[in-house]
């Protein structure tokens, strides 16, 4: 059987052009190397120096943070993904470009952009690679990292930082004189907060209630229980505080209160506290709720952010064209430390414009697809243009 696929292996790699094994072939050492540099420099800087300290000053087990470091490496690996596939496409066609390979095989008749075809491929092959670490395993490891490094730093720590839910309620405001609610139903009214969250209670509740005009309601509670039955919470061990036009300040306590709330609170505690946590299918989920409960500004942030699962991986298409691109000028002589220097300065152009665009996207002044898209649009226009000056 091994040899039966070991055959017909080799007979595929036979297949590829000659011309394409060669460049692959001085592609892929660098990329290795960039992978690797890129990786650890910021696994350095973003979890090793953060464990030590905790071994140092928390007892941390070294093995426990061994396996944290672990676990953390797929997010890391999906940043350093795009930068290696600049880096070493600039590496190797700068050492072709020098070693007057390039040239000779134009001399041949062989086009620029006949030579870029390997590292376009090598960087759609990086796309889909990055895309899977992003949505599938970067999850799923970073959610078991932090089970783990809680765990292992104890449960009071644990305790102590608790969930911190944060809803915000939407919905109408009404006129306490005529009884009559405002037309919209977009209007924030109610805020729900809850330092932690166990088994579907909430515990040390929240709530601030302003939806009828001239009142404002202060609720806070021992633990919240949803009843599904009668779709509203039943607080527990508390006191209601209600503040009107005039100052006046009128003080209840209860030991059980019914309070009419959807779920939202329930359903909020369940989403990951960052979009990079969560699957596409959790981020599409979560902009449902979003919309089910008029958070517009959470459901457009989702938005941008659920483009953002597709544009990410893209970079390394863009960066694979720049990289060949730049990297085939014939005047171009690209040593590692000068690739180096040229992908940190293309890299925090690039992601400096992702930011920017996104932050508009968030705002609202950009569509999320336009927010998303754009940087990926011009850095791809930019590449098509620096291949267009190669030939």
């Amino acid at each position: 059987m091994f040899k039966k696929n070991f055959k017909y292996l080799s007979k595929l790699i036979n297949s590829i052009p000659i011309i394409d094994r060669w460049l692959f072939g001085q592609l892929v050492p660098p990329l290795i190397f960039a992978v690797s540099a890129f990786t650890v420099v910021s696994l350095s800087v973003g979890v090793m120096f953060d464990l030590i300290r905790k071994i140092v000053e928390f007892g941390l087990p070294i093995t426990l943070a061994i396996q944290v470091m672990f676990l953390k490496l797929p997010g890391f690996l999906v940043l350093s993904f795009p930068m290696s596939v600049l880096l070493s496409t600039l590496l190797a066609y700068g050492k072709m470009s020098s070693n007057s390979e390039i040239l000779a095989a134009r001399s041949l008749g062989v086009k620029t952009s006949r030579l870029v075809i390997p590292a376009i491929i090598l960087a759609l092959f990086m796309t889909g690679l990055t895309f899977y670490f992003n949505n599938s395993l970067v999850p799923l490891t970073t959610k078991y990292s932090e089970n783990l490094l809680r765990d292992g730093l104890g449960k009071s720590v644990s305790i102590e930082r608790g969930h911190d839910i944060f809803f915000k309620g939407y919905g109408s405001y009404t006129d306490p004189n005529t009884n009559k609610s405002t037309e919209k139903n977009t209007f924030l009214n109610q805020i729900f907060f809850s330092r932690i969250v166990e088994d579907n209670v909430m515990k040390n509740v929240t709530l601030i209630d302003f939806s009828v005009l001239g009142y404002k309601q202060i609720l806070s509670a021992d633990q919240g229980i949803f009843d599904r039955d009668k779709s509203a919470w039943i607080f527990t061990d508390g006191k209601l505080i209600t503040l009107d036009e005039s100052g006046k300040t009128t003080t209840i306590g209860f030991t059980k209160y019914l309070y009419p709330l959807g779920d939202g609170p329930l359903r909020v505690s369940e989403i990951p506290d960052d979009a990079n946590k969560m699957t596409l299918m959790q981020a599409l989920k979560a902009k449902k709720l979003y919309e089910e409960t008029g958070d517009r500004r959470g459901a457009r942030k989702m938005s941008v952010r659920i483009q953002e699962k597709f544009t990410l991986p893209c970079a390394c298409l863009v960066f694979g064209l720049i990289g060949s691109s730049l990297g085939s000028k014939q005047n171009l002589r690209t040593s590692k430390s000068q690739g180096f220097g040229l992908s940190v300065i293309l890299i925090l152009f690039y992601y400096i414009l992702s930011f920017l665009s996104s932050s508009l996207g968030v705002k609202g002044i950009l569509t999320p697809f336009i927010a998303a898209w754009l940087p990926v649009l011009i850095s791809f226009s930019g590449g098509l243009y620096l291949l267009k000056k190669a030939s």
